[in-house]
């Protein structure tokens, strides 16, 4: 059997705590894996094995999937896991590590228990909805600020939300592991990777314009430094699909309904409404 990769949407329930969920198996032999900075941490419960988190990546990580292997995954928005796994986000900056003690326990019997991967990855998300995670309130809004359609200064931010920026960025170390240029940095190149694959404008040119790189030379300098190539390495000729092959759509989908939001408030604008009724994002 091919490696095979197959990511969803999280239940509604979590719909602004976990960015996307996902299925992996391998094959008759290893799989070589690059793992990409995304501004969160993640779950890895493999099926019969020890669950893994991966932390918060200041850049890209290799990992080898042993064969016939089968892992349920659940990717968290910044700043969304750490309440779960009750240590500070910055101590698990670039790691990637076993989990221990009652949640490694729970998150093993619910995968191993599961009749099917399907039946356990929904059974990882149940468990998730019943911890009843709550991020810091500030962090959520810095997030949503950060986002590479809403172009910001960090100054600006500390201002706007009241804090200094040594406080800020204290928050936000605690709750993403990194600090909030860092996490502007990680995201907008997440953005830059959501309009590539869906197929946004006539090169990185373009790409690097949307997403608020100064040039193609910026981005290609960033996507270097975040991931270790080029983006026709890391994308292919047109940089514009995964070069595994896998649908990332579920993933992207979050970036890609905050341009949708802001064009149709620019739409909005220029044609003096007030605001804008039964759009379809599908």
């Amino acid at each position: 059997m091919d490696q095979t990769y197959d990511e969803l949407a999280p239940v509604p329930a979590l719909a602004g705590l976990v960015r996307t969920v996902w299925i992996q198996r391998t094959g008759s032999v290893a799989y070589v894996q690059r793992d990409l900075p995304t501004g969160g941490v993640e779950l890895h419960c493999p099926v019969g094995g020890v669950p893994r988190v991966v932390g918060p990546l200041t850049r890209a990580q290799v990992q080898v999937l042993p064969p016939r292997s089968t892992i349920v995954g659940v990717r968290f928005m910044p700043g969304a896991g750490t309440a779960l796994l009750g240590v500070p986000a910055d101590d698990l900056v670039d790691l990637s590590v076993e989990l221990w003690g009652p949640l490694a326990d729970v998150l093993g019997t619910v995968v191993d228990s599961s009749p099917s991967a399907h039946s356990a990855l929904l059974a990882v998300q149940r468990y998730l909805v019943g911890e009843q995670l709550r991020p810091d309130p500030l962090v959520v809004e810095l997030v949503h600020r950060l986002m590479p359609w809403n172009p910001s200064g960090i100054a600006s931010l500390a201002d706007d939300l009241a804090l200094s920026e040594s406080q800020l960025r204290r928050r936000c170390l605690a709750a993403t592991g990194v600090g909030p240029k860092t996490l502007q940095r990680t995201l907008r190149f997440q953005g830059y990777l959501a309009l590539a694959q869906a197929g946004y404008g006539n090169g990185l040119a373009d790409l690097a314009a949307e997403t608020g790189y100064s040039d193609h030379a910026h981005l290609t300098r960033e996507c270097v430094r975040l991931t270790g190539v080029t983006p026709r390495d890391l994308l292919g000729v047109k940089a514009d699909s995964c070069d595994c092959g896998h649908d990332h759509s579920a993933s992207y989908r979050p970036f890609l309904a905050g341009w949708y939001d802001r064009f149709l408030q620019a739409q909005s604008s220029r044609t003096g409404l007030a605001s804008v009724h039964g759009a379809d994002r599908t």
